[in-house]
């Protein structure tokens, strides 16, 4: 009996991160934050050696834990390293994206786990955008774009939202930099910190119709992540949008 053959894995993506080891993916993050962040390099050899002088300090005026304090200072100055690298990360992939359309799902994407975040679930010709976030503080639908077209755009995704959501009440949020809007930069912590009013139990129920709702839209190519600002991958945007 001939033996069934395996099928093939997949190849590996070089630039997904999620596929790359730990070391790997520290040289990347220090490489795409560099290139926004000239300041990075100074930040994270302070951050390192700081602790390790201080060690050797106070290892010269307690010589009996000399190699102990010079050991837990390299620890220290490795872990200082790395929280300043997480951060300055952060904050140069909103520099990266900001202005571009499709930006808040940088944002949304680093919302902690218990909060389900689905991107553009609704667009316009214009390239203005719905997103939606699901978690603790409650049901958050975000718009993206010119807010005077927006406003129609996010109200009518509201009144359907409510609808399938059953007396829990959608919360609208403009991203932008004008006032009453949220920018890019402190939209995922506004959302994070919003007070909580759904328990897991609910987050799920409501799930599983906002899922049927997705599925009853009609299918439109609306495109995912931030897009390339060039003119003409805009173009080529707004005309699958049109359906040409």
């Amino acid at each position: 009996m001939a033996k069934k053959e395996k099928p093939a894995k997949p190849a590996k993506d070089p630039n997904d991160p999620a596929q790359m080891g730990r070391i790997r993916q520290i040289i990347v993050a220090y490489q795409r934050t560099h290139e926004y962040d000239k300041a990075l390099p100074f930040l994270l050899i302070g951050c390192f050696v700081v602790p390790i002088a201080l060690g050797v300090i106070a290892g010269v005026l307690f010589s009996k834990m000399l190699i102990s304090l010079i050991i837990l200072g390299v620890m220290v100055g490795l872990l200082l390293a790395m929280m300043m690298l997480v951060r300055r990360t952060k904050a140069a992939t909103y520099k990266r994206y900001a202005g571009q359309a499709g930006s808040a799902e940088v944002a949304l994407s680093m919302l902690p786990k218990k909060w389900i975040s689905t991107p553009a679930i609704a667009a316009n010709r214009q390239l203005d955008a719905v997103h939606r976030a699901l978690g603790p503080g409650g049901l958050i639908l975000i718009g993206e774009g010119e807010p005077g077209r927006l406003k129609n755009l996010l109200a009518s995704e509201a009144r359907k939202h409510e609808k399938v959501a059953y007396g829990v009440k959608v919360k609208t949020i403009v991203m932008g930099t004008k006032d009453g809007q949220v920018p890019l930069e402190k939209l995922a912590d506004y959302i994070r910190k919003l007070p909580k009013v759904l328990e897991p139990n609910q987050i799920t129920e409501i799930k599983s119709r906002l899922n049927a709702l997705d599925k009853a839209r009609p299918q439109m190519p609306i495109p995912k992540g931030p897009m390339p600002t060039s003119p003409r991958q805009v173009r080529g945007a707004k005309q699958a949008m049109r359906g040409r």
